[in-house]
């Protein structure tokens, strides 16, 4: 358990979403009372298939991407890291818990709601530099 209420009941939501394999209506009501928003926007991009898993090879790095609406934005799950301008400018300053993306790449990941692309460990670095490129 954490200090943090919000992040308690979303971890608790996704903990029984993996299990059963699906959101349940009540799940829904919680998640769009705790984030508002942020969870109609992850919602969308969750249908929309906005979630990317890439796998290198043969290193077997893991880069996370949540398609925007502007750009791509590089996700660093275990660290709560975005790069979009909302982690930066609300989520760092603790305004809110976290992004949209970070929400959308929680639920995706404990649904399986995202798509795997395996790249050549070649291809890292500039798929890298691309991503970085987006950063403000």
């Amino acid at each position: 358990m954490s200090d943090n209420p919000e992040i308690d009941t979303l971890n608790a939501i996704c903990r029984e979403a993996k299990a059963v394999g699906k959101l349940s209506g009540d799940s829904l009501t919680q998640l769009y009372e705790l984030f508002g928003q942020r969870f109609t926007k992850a919602l969308d991009a969750l249908k929309e298939g906005r979630v990317k898993k890439y796998v290198f090879r043969p290193s077997g790095r893991v880069v996370w991407i949540v398609l925007g609406r502007e750009r791509d934005y590089l996700i660093m799950p275990k660290v709560e890291f975005c790069t979009c301008d909302d982690f930066y400018f609300r989520v760092l300053d603790k305004k809110v818990h976290m992004c949209y993306h970070l929400l959308t790449h929680k639920l995706a990941q404990n649904l399986g709601w995202f798509t795997t692309i395996v790249e050549s460990d070649e291809c890292y670095n500039m798929l890298m530099n691309e991503w970085k490129k987006a950063i403000p």
